[in-house]
């Protein structure tokens, strides 16, 4: 089975032949300029867009990845790659996520499409443009996220966490979901919702984290700073699945299509951060396998997780893509992963009028 490559070194990605190699860099900079870069945060933080100025030399160290073995490329060390490497990784269907300096993302390089129907275009297209169709989806994808919201409050509410006002206030809330008649009104509410739920952390999360709100451009604390990661990892996860269907990432319902995003991948997103991200930041803060003191950088009002932070968070998330559930309509075991790319065939049955879409709802 074909897995995900998590890149934090330093170095070169090649392509000679029909082999991917990695050529390890050594840093030739001296410590006191990252330590310096980070110290100017505090008084610029506009350095957020930027990255430490760091020299490499190439090392003997090469590694070999196997080709037929990739599902996506993660690069979070400094990299460079040659024109064959792209082209290998184009033609071979291989998604690469880019993150900076800090773990936030940059952007895919999104090799080009192999499963094309035009027909579907067309359907994707029209079902943004009928207004009445946009909103079906746009509630659905939001009734959805809120579902498996409500479903992890009530996991701690049944295990003595005080959660019930936060229970009722987001059950009310999508009550309302059914009555908006506009995309603006929907996201109007979506906002309130994850107001509610993201109120009700501190109660679950039994490390001591000031987290009074959700802050995202910069991150401000650890708990903010879980999520963008974590967050940043559903998202690419979900545009790779959407990159082995016959969809488009372009045309979304619930997120404004737009420049420089996959926005479908926001929308399929929202639905399963309560399951990939959420679960695991709870399980990694109240295990104490993520603390304050060890795993993040705080400069000012930035913060992030450092390389061990992101290590430990995105191999215990890796694993969770693997983890398996029977499927109550299929009936075998499918994994956490694969429930994305079911969600892409529910949405395209709805798009070619088989079947009306349901999102996926958690059940355990």
């Amino acid at each position: 089975m074909a897995r995900n490559y998590y890149i934090f070194n330093p170095g070169r990605l090649s392509r000679k032949q029909h082999t991917i190699f990695f050529t390890r860099y050594r840093s030739k900079s001296d410590a006191e300029t990252i330590a310096d870069f980070e110290e100017r945060l505090e008084k610029e933080p506009q350095l957020i867009d930027s990255e430490p100025d760091i020299d490499y030399e190439e090392t003997a160290e090469k590694k070999v990845i196997p080709v037929e073995d990739i599902d996506s490329i993660y690069i979070f060390g400094e990299a460079d790659f040659n024109r064959k490497f792209f082209n290998f990784c184009g033609s071979k269907g291989i998604p690469i996520h880019i993150f900076n300096y800090f773990g936030f993302y940059s952007g895919t390089f999104y090799p080009r499409e192999f499963l094309n129907s035009g027909e579907l275009l067309v359907r994707q297209v029209r079902a943004y443009d009928n207004p009445h169709e946009r909103l079906f989806l746009a509630r659905q994808f939001t009734l959805g996220a809120s579902a498996n919201m409500l479903r992890n409050l009530q996991y701690y509410h049944n295990r003595g966490k005080s959660l019930q006002n936060y229970l009722d206030s987001i059950t009310a809330l999508r009550e309302e979901l059914k009555k908006v008649s506009s995309i603006e009104e929907l996201m109007g509410i979506e906002g309130n919702i994850r107001q509610w739920y993201y109120s009700a952390w501190p109660e679950i999360i039994e490390q001591e984290i000031e987290f009074e709100r959700r802050t995202k451009h910069p991150p401000d604390n650890l708990i903010n700073a879980m999520i963008s990661f974590g967050n940043s990892l559903v998202y690419t996860t979900c545009l790779s699945e959407i990159y082995r269907t016959q969809l488009s990432p372009l045309i979304s319902y619930l997120h404004e299509p737009g420049t420089k995003r996959f926005s479908l991948s926001l929308d399929i997103a929202e639905i399963f951060k309560p399951l990939l991200a959420d679960r695991l930041i709870f399980t990694l803060l109240n295990k104490r396998q993520i603390t304050q003191k060890k795993h993040v950088t705080l400069k000012g009002k930035i913060c992030w997780l450092n390389e061990e932070g992101r290590k430990l968070f995105i191999k215990e998330f890796d694993e969770r893509l693997s983890t398996t559930i029977k499927h109550r309509k299929i009936g075998r075991n499918v994994s956490y992963r694969r429930l994305i790319r079911l969600e892409c065939y529910k949405l395209i049955k709805h798009l070619m009028g088989q079947e009306n879409y349901r999102p996926f709802e958690l059940w355990w």
